[in-house]
C-alpha cells in the first residue's frame, strides 16, 4: 500500500504545484490545461487545488484505514478502495495504451494530436495512475483478513 500512496502523492504533488502557479510539465496534460492556466489562473488554481486534495486523500486514506486511524467501517472503506484501485488501473492503463497507439501511428486522430500531451499520457501520468491502482489492489489483497 505504500507504493500506491507514493504514486498517488506524486500525482497530488504535480496538481498542487500547478495549482500554485507552476507550469513545468503542464503541457504534458494538454494544451487546454496551459490555456486555462493562462486565461483563468485563479479558477485553474482552485480546481487544481481541489484535485490535489482528492488525490492526496485517495493516496493516504488506505494507509490510515489499515492502521486503524481512519473513522468508519473498515469494510466500507476497503470496498471503496477496491473500486478506486480498479478504476485507476483501468483508466490509467487504458489511456496509456491508447496514447501509445496514437504515438506509434496505429491510431490516427482526424484532427491530429498534441504530441507533448500524448507523450505525457503515454509515458507519465496514465502509467502512474495504473501503477497507483495496481499497487492499491495488490496492497488490499495482501492485507485482507481471513473470513
Amino acid at each position: 500500500m505504500r507504493l500506491a500512496a507514493l504514486a498517488g502523492l506524486l500525482h497530488a504533488a504535480a496538481s498542487l504545484y500547478w495549482a500554485l502557479g507552476g507550469r513545468w510539465l503542464l503541457d504534458t496534460v494538454g494544451a487546454w490545461a496551459v490555456d486555462l492556466a493562462a486565461s483563468a489562473p485563479v479558477a485553474a488554481g482552485l480546481a487544481l487545488g481541489a484535485i490535489a486534495l482528492v488525490k492526496a486523500l485517495g493516496a493516504v486514506v488506505p494507509l490510515l484505514v489499515e492502521s486503524g486511524r481512519w473513522p468508519g467501517s473498515r469494510r466500507f472503506w476497503r470496498a471503496l478502495e477496491w473500486a478506486g484501485g480498479a478504476g485507476l488501473l483501468l483508466y490509467g492503463g487504458g489511456n496509456a495504451v491508447v496514447a501509445g497507439l496514437v504515438l506509434s501511428g496505429v491510431i490516427r486522430p482526424d484532427g491530429g494530436y498534441d504530441p507533448a500531451a500524448m507523450w505525457g499520457h503515454a509515458a507519465l501520468w496514465d502509467p502512474l495512475f495504473a501503477l497507483w491502482g495496481l499497487a492499491l489492489i495488490v496492497g488490499l489483497w495482501r492485507s485482507r483478513r481471513p473470513t
